[in-house]
């Protein structure tokens, strides 16, 4: 018997998008808690969703290990938890019943669950960690353990005083202790519990699809920035970063250990403090710790000296949220960057040598087709190495779902990440923005092509000779995805909120 199983809800499988691009990840925030709670004494084992084909592989692992208390504890690091895709509730709530009908307890940490309390609560659920777990789930299991023994007025006295937990108060309620302070010393805690992990299966898939293997890291936990449309329900506005030499170790083990080809650090920014980029490029270059990797930043972090150090580290790829071409949009977003920084950025990292991609969003109340247009030329004239796109998504506790939250209909979450439904009303109809992803996706690969090309002319092989060939198959989808996008804008009238 296992004390703890724990797992998470996020099922590649249940995301054709993803599912189809397959570069899977453990879920990382979940091997934190494992290894923390077997830091604490329990006897721990993990059921990881990202590579299983169902909920019925949580129930063979509940009849498996037969754990007393079953945790499905999200990775927090994975932003497609935060956006709490319909699909993936579901299987939560299915995953919940499978090990309350086991008689197991069930504890709850991640975005959708601390939103949506009651929601969790109703399909059996016994407690929610609210914000960052691992401490309150400590605190939380040690009450479980002593409970027996304690007269029942002790016992609802200590459950009380453990900071960022909730549960039901029986009554179709809720019981809500205050949000627990986050955790500032991260240096302090165990490396992720890859030994759970079937890192031979996650490889064999990288290899096949990729032909590399790539794992996750994080270095720090929050955001300070003031992002209107970003939810924050776990670290809220508070950002904690580990020390450059605690992240080097982590890369040094991993590369002797597990013999990664690549990391991807999943921060939502990578590097913040002034000089930990510099300092980390220096440690890990003189440890022999560099793994090639790919991480998020933001265009007004991208000085020469953190390219510097990017470059020293390892660095691949950056992803920047440029959002918009459009300061206006930029400004109405409280983003903070400006369209010059984004270009400027662009600059630093590609004359590095260092693969630039951009995040780009559309939809966000009071852009115009102007503004539509400005961010197509900014991809035209950056040329990122890779873009991804979406439609402003409104998530509770940002200012931005305020904002909206009277157009939003019974469908407040997408099903899945290639859903890209309008859930408020936004600048245009949603068959504008689908088509508008077409658009900007066919002129980018055929202008991506005609570079390579022409950057390879002297060495052609069979290879560019399928580039050239897509070239005017583009052309052709963008050309009538443009007249389309034309057409929808001129039957439906502008929105501006």
């Amino acid at each position: 018997m296992t004390d703890i199983l724990f797992g998470q809800s996020y099922f590649l499988r249940f995301d054709p998008k993803l599912y189809a691009a397959m570069q899977p990840y453990p879920p990382l925030g979940t091997l934190y808690a494992a290894s923390y709670m077997r830091r604490r004494g329990w006897d721990v084992a993990l059921f990881d969703a990202m590579l299983a084909e169902s909920e019925q592989e949580w129930a063979a692992a509940l009849d498996r290990h037969t754990p007393r208390y079953a945790v499905l504890f999200e990775d927090n690091f994975n932003y497609l938890s935060k956006m709490c895709l319909l699909r993936m509730r579901q299987a939560a709530f299915t995953m919940i019943e499978m090990a309350k009908a086991r008689g197991c307890t069930v504890i709850l940490c991640g975005a959708d669950a601390t939103d949506h309390l009651l929601k969790y609560f109703a399909h059996g659920a016994d407690f929610v960690l609210l914000g960052e777990g691992e401490e309150t789930l400590g605190e939380l299991m040690d009450w479980l353990r002593k409970r027996p023994g304690r007269g029942e007025a002790e016992s609802k006295d200590a459950l009380r005083s453990i900071l960022g937990l909730a549960w039901p108060d029986g009554d179709g309620g809720e019981h809500r202790n205050p949000r627990r302070p986050d955790i500032v010393q991260l240096d302090e805690l165990p490396f992720p519990a890859w030994d759970l992990v079937d890192i031979p299966r996650y490889r064999s898939v990288w290899l096949e699809r990729h032909g590399y293997y790539s794992m996750n890291m994080v270095t720090t936990r929050g955001c300070p920035y003031h992002c209107n449309w970003c939810a924050k329900p776990i670290w809220g506005q508070r950002y904690n970063s580990r020390s450059p030499e605690n992240v080097v170790a982590e890369m040094k083990w991993l590369k002797e250990a597990y013999r990664p080809d690549h990391i991807w650090f999943a921060d939502d920014i990578f590097g913040l403090k002034p000089g930990w980029i510099e300092h980390f490029g220096r440690l890990a270059e003189a440890l022999n710790a560099a793994i090639p990797f790919k991480c998020l930043s933001r265009a007004d972090l991208i000085k020469p000296s953190v390219v510097d150090g990017l470059k020293a580290s390892g660095c691949q790829t950056v992803w920047m949220g440029a959002e918009s071409g459009s300061q206006k949009i930029l400004d109405a977003m409280d983003k903070g960057t400006s369209v010059q920084q984004i270009f400027e950025a662009r600059r630093l990292l590609g004359e590095a040598g260092i693969e630039v991609a951009f995040f780009l969003q559309f939809g966000y109340p009071g852009e115009t087709r102007q503004d539509v247009e400005r961010t197509l030329l900014m991809v035209r004239e950056t040329m990122p190495d890779d873009i991804g796109i979406s439609v402003s998504y409104p998530l509770p506790g940002t200012k931005f779902y305020e904002r909206v939250k009277s157009q939003l209909g019974e469908k407040q979450n997408w099903i899945d990440s290639d859903d890209l439904a309008m859930l408020y009303q936004g600048p245009f109809p949603q068959a504008f923005y689908r088509t508008l992803h077409r658009v900007v996706h066919r002129e980018f690969r055929m202008r991506r092509a005609w570079q390579a090309l022409k950057r390879d002319a002297p060495r052609w092989r069979l290879s560019h000779a399928r580039r050239l060939a897509s070239i005017p198959y583009h052309w052709l989808g963008w050309t009538i995805n443009r007249w389309r996008l034309d057409r929808i804008e001129r039957n439906a009238p502008l929105h501006i909120d």
